[in-house]
């Protein structure tokens, strides 16, 4: 009888964990980038911020989600015309704001090219 309340036991507890780490799957975080180019610092910076916050507000609404927590996150740069950018050729300081971080540099075609990041967490 003893061994039977131990078994009992232990499968309470395993089923106990399994609920409670189970929990949290819905939610969880995702990062986004958005290039844009543009003739003037502002411009370039305007349009890659607008791009992921764009691209936020997609993803919320394809997968119907509500609230969304929003922080900076540096994105890999995607230039347009270079496999990559090399460090010469960035503007510094990066550009670091409460729900997203760009990196500029100077692009082949546009004098400015810049690459903003944001992570989504639900």
């Amino acid at each position: 009888m003893r061994s039977y309340l131990r078994v009992l036991g232990l499968a309470l507890i395993a089923t106990g964990l399994c609920v409670v780490l189970g929990a949290p799957a819905s939610a969880g975080c995702l990062g986004f980038s958005g290039t844009a180019d543009g003739f003037d610092q502002i411009t370039a910076v305007s349009r890659a911020q607008a791009a992921v916050a764009d691209a936020i507000t997609l993803y919320k609404q394809q997968k119907k989600l509500g609230a969304v927590s929003v922080s900076p996150m540096r994105a890999k740069p995607q230039p347009y015309w270079r496999d990559s950018v090399s460090e010469d050729l960035y503007y510094r300081p990066d550009i670091v704001k409460s729900n997203s971080y760009t990196v500029c540099w100077h692009g082949v075609v546009s004098p400015y090219v810049c690459t903003s990041g944001a992570k989504a967490c639900w």
